[in-house]
This record gives C-alpha cells, sequence and structure tokens, in this order.
C-alpha cells in the first residue's frame, strides 16, 4: 500500500510529530457537558458538540492516558466535525474531566465497560442514530478491544484506531529508554498526583493498594502498573494486566468497519504493536506509515501553524461507502 502521509522536511523527526501538536494547540469549539451516573456510583462526563438529534450520526471521541476534551487532538476532530456539520461527544474516562471521580479506582487500557456503557446510552436516547468512534493512543486500544470482544454486538457502525499500545508490554518497555523517558516521566507525574489526592482522601486511603511515600518511588510505567493498576482493577500482577488489556490478539475477532493506524517512528511503541495479516480480520483496514510519531501525523504547514493528516482521514473514513463489508 503506498503511504498516504508523508511529513513535511522540518517534521521528520519523530518527536517533532508528538511535541508540535501539543505546543501549538488550536482553539477549541464550545462545547457543553453531560454527566452520566454509573451503577457503581461513579461518573462519567461526556462533552458535546452540537445538539444530538436522533437520526443524525455521533462521533464518538476516546482520549489517551490523561487525557480530555482539551487534549490537541480531541480540540483538531472537534474543529473538522463542527465544519462537517457532524454532532461529536468526547467520552471522558473517569478522573479526567477535571474532577476527580468517586471511587478509588479509575481507568485503564483494557477496561472497555464504561464505553460500552456510554455508548449503549447513545443507542437509547438515539436509536436511529449512526454512531462512530475514534480513539487515540490508550482511548485507541480501549476502542480496539471493545470492536473485538463485541464482535456483531459492537453498537458502532466504524471506528478508528489511532496510535494505539496494542501490545502494552512492549510499550512499557519503550518508554524506558532513550528520549522515550521523557513522555514517560510527564505522564508519571501526572498519574502520581492522581493517585496522591486519593491517597490523600480519607474516604479512599483505606482502599488504596500503596501508600504516599512508596507511591513516589513508582517512576516507570510498569511498576506503577504493577503497583497501582493492576490492584486497583482486579488484575493478578503487570504482566496478568498487560496481557488482558493489550488489544492486539481482538483484532482478528472484529466484524464492524474498522480503520487502525500506526506510525513506524511512534518514540510510545516498537514494532510489536504491528498486526501481522493473520491477526486482521476482513472489517479491518490497516495503515502503517514510516513517519507521524505518536499521535501526529504533521502533513504541512509551518512549525507555528501545522497542518494535519488524521482529522481528514478519520471522516474519509467515516463517510465512505466502500468499507464497509456488509
Amino acid at each position: 500500500m503506498a503511504d498516504l502521509f508523508t511529513p513535511p522536511w522540518w517534521a521528520s523527526n519523530p518527536h517533532i510529530q508528538t511535541i508540535l501538536p501539543f505546543v501549538f494547540k488550536v482553539a477549541k469549539p464550545d462545547t457543553f457537558r453531560q454527566r452520566q451516573e454509573l451503577d457503581d456510583g461513579d461518573f462519567i462526563d461526556l462533552d458535546w458538540l452540537g445538539n444530538p438529534q436522533n437520526g443524525e450520526p455521533i462521533l464518538v471521541i476516546v482520549h489517551g492516558l490523561e487525557g480530555n476534551v482539551e487534549s490537541h487532538y480531541a480540540r483538531r476532530m472537534l474543529i473538522e466535525a463542527k465544519k462537517a456539520k457532524l454532532c461529536a461527544v468526547v467520552h471522558h474516562h473517569r478522573g479526567c474531566s477535571g474532577e476527580p471521580n468517586r471511587l478509588a479506582r479509575s481507568y485503564h487500557s483494557g477496561d472497555i465497560n464504561d464505553l460500552a456503557f456510554t455508548l449503549q446510552q447513545l443507542k437509547q436516547y438515539y436509536p436511529d442514530s449512526e454512531l462512530y468512534a475514534v480513539g487515540y493512543s490508550l482511548g485507541g486500544n480501549v476502542l480496539a478491544k471493545y470492536q473485538g470482544t463485541l464482535k456483531n454486538n459492537s453498537l458502532l457502525s466504524k471506528a478508528v484506531v489511532i496510535s494505539a499500545p496494542l501490545t502494552l508490554s512492549a510499550c512499557a518497555k519503550k518508554l524506558e529508554h532513550g528520549f522515550s523517558k521523557v513522555y514517560q516521566s510527564h505522564l508519571i507525574k501526572r498519574l502520581q498526583k492522581k493517585m496522591l489526592g486519593k491517597v490523600n482522601n480519607v474516604d479512599l486511603v483505606d482502599q488504596m493498594p500503596i501508600g504516599k511515600e512508596d507511591l513516589k518511588k513508582l517512576t516507570t510505567f510498569y511498576l506503577f502498573d504493577d503497583q497501582v493498576t493492576a490492584p486497583l482493577h482486579g488484575f493478578d500482577g503487570v504482566d496478568d494486566y498487560y496481557d488482558r488489556a493489550s488489544g492486539l490478539k481482538l483484532l482478528k475477532h472484529i466484524t464492524k468497519p474498522t480503520l487502525i493506524i500506526h506510525a513506524q517512528d511512534d518514540p510510545f511503541m516498537t514494532d510489536a504493536v504491528i498486526p501481522t495479516k493473520d491477526e486482521l480480520s476482513t472489517a479491518v483496514e490497516y495503515e502503517l506509515h514510516t513517519k507521524g510519531g505518536h499521535v501526529g501525523f504533521i502533513k504541512g504547514g509551518w512549525p507555528w501553524k501545522p497542518q494535519f493528516y488524521i482529522e481528514k482521514r478519520v471522516l474519509d473514513f467515516i463517510f465512505s461507502q466502500s468499507n464497509n463489508p456488509n
């Protein structure tokens, strides 16, 4: 397959592709918030672009680790959805919408239940609307896992998975080396701060698997996931979590049209995330680009005003008739 994406000369470096979009964020369109109460006493926040009407399509945006509606990729997708007159909604993972979630548990790379709940709610209130979804990084792995687990019962007509860590163990190891450690350090500090808030909460401290001093020592994803993520969410250690939460082995079970996009130079990943032909179902279209970084894919413009590949590709895939196997 010919490479559909080619970066400009000034953005051929994977770290420029990864960092520059974060630095030069576009303005976000106006959104309004809807809170969903969950059966376990927690909540999920949805941020809506436009007023949904039954019968009109809805695009669900699933953000990455510690992301939210303000993330650079979510902002750009909302802008392009608005131009296309497509109603869109950002599904926030627990505790990511600016307010701590109520329970000791949080969210993780393999948790499809909260996304499933959101989609079920959308289908209940908008039964005649086509539902689409785009997931980024951790959110992409969640989306791929949802598609592969639900198969024909997926409520999505189409899905797009971008820069997903489909093999979590390999990605965790990658982030312990070279410049990738910078990304790990940034994200770990945010996770530690969030968990510290729960450790300091008198209503939650007894349910936390780790204390304040030990939390500071968890400087890698492997350690954090072993000591916090796994025990908080019912896994038997980090290796069990990585094995059961990774989306790669479920790609062959996907039955609804799904586009997966990776960059081979992604500083968060290794070739272990790249599926073989035998690991893909006929419903999956796979794009592997030589360059693009992590959720970057700058295709042109200038460093202070970059242009991007992903958003148009998402909309082209959603609205195309050729990629529907039915």
